[in-house]
């Protein structure tokens, strides 16, 4: 099953193995260390990274190895570009009024 990304990153825990992974490939051992958790739980956190496409394994000998993709992040940025300039925009509109009023409140 496709796991949606917006919900595998909604967990903080997720967010961190993203962080710690974006900087170098770790193991679920590794990554296990950096966290209060049992390494069962670190590969519940990593199968739904892996199955949204947020991290990719490399097997190394008897380790497998997650790193950071990149890519698909950069899909989800590009996606959520076209709200951001609707957004700076409306923020933009907003600032220009609430300038107009404080204008007009000190002119009296």
């Amino acid at each position: 099953m496709r796991q949606d990304i917006f919900q595998a990153i909604a967990d903080p825990t997720r967010r961190a193995i993203l962080s710690l992974i974006a900087i170098q490939a770790l193991t679920p051992n590794a990554m296990a260390e950096k966290f209060d958790m049992t390494r069962q739980a670190v590969s519940k956190h990593i199968k739904v990274l892996n199955e949204c496409g947020l991290i990719r394994p490399e097997q190394s000998g008897r380790e497998i190895y997650y790193h950071f993709n990149a890519k698909k992040m950069q899909e989800l940025d590009h996606w959520l570009a076209q709200f951001r300039q609707n957004w700076e925009t409306q923020f933009n509109q907003l600032d220009e009024v609430l300038s107009t009023i404080k204008k007009q409140k000190n002119e009296q």
